[in-house]
């Protein structure tokens, strides 16, 4: 009976969308009705949503579902960064969440392009009809929002049924934690617009650096560099270099004192061979661009508190998540980036 409730209320979620200015949902979803040929892909010129009205879209769904707006802007992002390692295109044109034609419809429906919501439920199908049209379909983002609001809100939408829900469908504690931590991110920051970067130095610190990325490593036995390293003074601050959440703080045998934040785009950002940390920095702080981290050091390559084994430097890496594991790749052209960036500003 709560489903039958809550999903009442969804379908009334066109009508509320339609106060939403200048978008498309104001095409699809008229005030009374929607038909069929509404839903075909649009032939005018697509238009890029603003964070904020899609920051609005899932506040809308949260008033309706209980489920918090950051925790619905959280998986849609993290499905994001998997579309974009799965070289995979979201159907919709707002959102990000993904469903197969299996999951979909059901995996034993004869039809894998079934849009009907009722014969959908019978084969056990995730697809819903959101917008009040009766079509399920997968390339309609209240469509494809009710299904994963459906999927959230199945045992309850406290943070630990939140957490049950997405274990059950993930089945993936990878992904899970990833969910978890841009929803705090995101609850943090209170917005969609966290995509600012900065250089890790202050710019108007002495330092150097070129790509040694991939260069060998023999502390350890045989290896290779997974990152740049970056030569200042003992002292230099060692500043975020993006909107992320702190996930590592500690000793490392090879990177000594090292903390590693993880932002919204999937990527983990490591800062390695520091002197010390910020004290008021914990794990699950959420941290900004440019915040003080650390200072550049010479500590690692042996037990805990071991330093000046080589010249003081920042070790920086970037790792990229696919959903089941992790791989570095040159964070050179990013530093190079963020530097620019930072002189721009300077200017």
């Amino acid at each position: 009976m709560q489903h039958k409730a809550l999903w009442s209320k969804v379908l009334l979620l066109s009508l509320l969308l339609s106060t939403i200015s200048s978008t498309s949902f104001s095409q699809l979803a008229d005030s009374q009705t929607i038909v069929p040929d509404q839903l075909a892909p649009s032939k005018s010129p697509e238009r890029k949503h603003t964070q904020a009205e899609r920051k609005e879209l899932f506040e809308k769904i949260s008033l309706l579902s209980g489920i918090p707006w950051s925790y619905l802007a959280a998986v849609d992002q993290y499905e994001k960064t998997m579309n974009i390692v799965k070289k995979r295109k979201a159907l919709t044109e707002m959102t990000n969440i993904y469903f197969t034609e299996s999951i979909w419809t059901g995996l034993l429906n004869p039809s894998q392009q079934d849009t009907n919501p009722t014969s959908i439920s019978f084969f056990h199908g995730l697809g819903r009809d959101g917008s009040g049209d009766a079509i399920a379909d997968p390339t309609n983002d209240l469509d494809v929002l009710a299904a994963m609001a459906a999927i959230l809100s199945k045992n309850g939408t406290k943070v630990d049924n939140l957490q049950i829900n997405l274990w059950n469908y993930y089945q993936n504690p990878r992904s899970v934690e990833r969910i978890r931590q841009f929803a705090a991110i995101y609850e943090s920051l209170g917005t969609l617009e966290a995509n600012d970067h900065a250089f890790p130095l202050p710019i108007s610190a002495d330092y150097s650096y070129r790509s040694t990325w991939g260069d060998s490593r023999g502390w350890g036995g045989h290896r290779t560099h997974e990152g740049t390293d970056l030569f200042a003074n003992y002292g230099v601050p060692v500043r975020s270099t993006c909107y992320g959440i702190v996930e590592i703080k500690g000793w490392n045998p090879y990177g000594g004192w090292r903390i590693g934040i993880r932002d919204l785009n999937n990527i983990y950002h490591y800062y390695a061979h520091l002197s010390g940390f910020q004290k008021s920095i914990k794990i699950n702080d959420i941290v900004k661009p440019g915040q003080t981290l650390g200072w550049v050091g010479s500590s690692g390559y042996g037990k805990p508190g071991t330093s000046g084994k080589f010249p003081p430097h920042l070790h920086f890496g970037l790792y990229r998540d696919n959903g089941k594991n992790e791989w570095s790749y040159d964070p050179y052209p990013s530093l190079r980036k963020w530097e620019r960036e930072d002189r721009n500003k300077k200017k």
